[in-house]
């Protein structure tokens, strides 16, 4: 009996992407990722409505990189709600190979550190909550918050970043522009 020939580079994982802070020069490529993995009706959900206004923080940001290739993005931008400032993450994209090696999720925790680091208490996003509720995501304190557009109520979900932001009271009101 002959044993099967299993390939090195089949039985040998690929290293984690890299993760850099998103550069200007990379929104192409950015751009491009989004496409794939939204496609163009990405442009009439309520999220976009949010960019629309929100000013994107290039310096709360990243990109997943394998060597030159573009795998994996998390952006994030300033907003208000209620007179009180926080982040809205998102979009986040990550290709599916990148995905197995737990891009999107250290994409996330990057981002969030980035954002406590800058000062910032909370983070908003609107996702999947199985996913992002492993990383501290929920919807607890999001009943009160007005998108400017609909959105499940159940995919509204906010993470407080420090522990002495657990006696905020609930987000209450429209996200707006900071």
């Amino acid at each position: 009996m002959t044993a099967a020939f299993i390939p090195l580079a089949d039985s040998v994982p690929s290293p984690a992407p890299d993760i850099r802070p998103e550069a200007p020069q990379d929104g192409p490529a950015i751009e491009a990722l989004l496409d794939h993995a939204f496609g163009p009706g990405r442009f009439a959900k309520a999220s976009e409505r949010v960019r629309e206004f929100a000013p994107l923080r290039l310096d709360l940001s990243f990109c997943a990189w394998e060597g030159e290739r573009l795998v994996g993005v998390v952006r994030q931008s300033e907003i208000a709600v209620g007179g009180r400032r926080l982040i809205f993450l998102g979009p986040l994209a990550v290709n599916a190979a990148a995905r197995r090696l737990g891009a999107g999720a250290r994409l996330v925790e990057v981002a969030c550190a980035a954002a406590a680091a800058a000062g910032f208490a909370e983070v908003l996003l609107v996702g999947d909550p199985p996913f992002f509720g492993r990383l501290g995501f929920s919807a607890e304190a999001t009943a009160g918050v007005a998108m400017p557009g609909p959105v499940d109520p159940r995919r509204l979900l906010l993470k407080r970043l420090r522990g002495d932001e657990a006696e905020l009271p609930p987000l209450q009101g429209a996200v707006t522009a900071p």
